[in-house]
């Protein structure tokens, strides 16, 4: 469970987000609006990486303030840009590195790696420089860091943003098949069309919150 109540977020004399109360329980929720609304923000306050001036944020129990390095160890952050994320020379490396903190035996980190790496494709490219992918294999490496972790919830800001349509299309696939809960802020409407649940935000608020087809009239309508 994800829940915001009452939160304020101020960057210096700008109120980003304002008054936000929420609950999150559903599989996959997505967050859409124009640039500047605060989903970003949003996004960031699930994992500890923004924190509220005012209200609280409890995730998975705790709360975002005291107990931050806790949620980031069970919320992975998926940003918008791979190359951000990708930090090791070869695919399988970058993967490895991720799960360097788990001291675990080397065996189990090789049978970790490839498994998250066959399922995504990108067996193939294990031992290939990881800067050297597609813009769509970066962004599915980026990925693979992130869920051999094996995080509880998953957060995802504009995943699909520097992506072509093949590409865009097989992270929707991969979103799909998921069992962790999935946050996507996202301009990709499409992306969202299955999701359980769509908020909108403008100017800082909430200003629809339902399925994903009235969300995105709503947003539509809003952005006409």
């Amino acid at each position: 469970m994800i829940e915001l109540i009452d939160v304020h977020v101020r960057l210096g004399q700008r109120e980003v987000l304002r008054g936000i109360t929420v609950s999150l329980p559903e599989h996959r929720v997505g967050v859409i609006g124009a640039n500047g609304s605060g989903k970003s923000t949003l996004a960031r306050l699930v994992n500890g990486l923004a924190l509220p001036t005012s209200g609280s944020v409890t995730v998975l129990g705790h709360d975002t303030r005291r107990h931050g390095a806790r949620i980031r160890r069970r919320v992975g952050f998926l940003f918008t840009d791979p190359d951000a994320q990708i930090v090791m020379p070869t695919v399988a490396e970058d993967v490895a590195f991720s799960l360097r903190r788990r001291k675990l035996p080397k065996e189990e980190v090789r049978s970790r790696v490839a498994a998250v790496l066959e399922r995504y494709g990108l067996a193939g490219h294990a031992d290939h420089p990881a800067h050297h992918l597609s813009g769509g294999q970066k962004q599915l490496l980026a990925l693979c860091s992130v869920l051999v972790l094996e995080p509880e919830i998953l957060v995802m800001d504009e995943p699909t943003t520097l992506l072509d349509l093949r590409h865009s299309r097989l992270v929707a696939e991969a979103l799909r098949d998921l069992p962790q809960q999935v946050i996507v802020v996202s301009h990709d409407l499409a992306l969202l069309e299955d999701f359980d649940r769509v908020l909108v935000l403008d100017d800082g608020r909430i200003t629809a919150d339902d399925s994903p087809g009235a969300a995105v009239d709503h947003y539509r309508k809003t952005m006409a």
